[in-house]
């Protein structure tokens, strides 16, 4: 049986809370910010909970060691 191998770029873009929920942030904060609102770019640092189920799945796919 071949080792199981985390994909680096989904262990960075996803965060799995105490309780248990996996969350991301939006795309779009490093590129032309000078002509976004105030408003939208703070908008931009929170972090949104996945809900999909099948989203879920293919994180953990992706990222089978991903910690609480």
């Amino acid at each position: 049986m071949p080792k199981l191998k985390t994909h680096k770029t989904a262990q960075k873009r996803f965060k799995v809370t105490g309780t248990g929920k996996l969350m991301r942030t939006k795309g779009g904060k490093s590129h032309l910010r000078r002509r976004k609102a105030p408003r939208v770019l703070r908008a931009l640092d929170k972090s949104f909970p996945i809900t999909a189920r099948g989203e879920k799945r293919r994180v953990k796919r992706l990222a089978p060691f991903l910690k609480p």
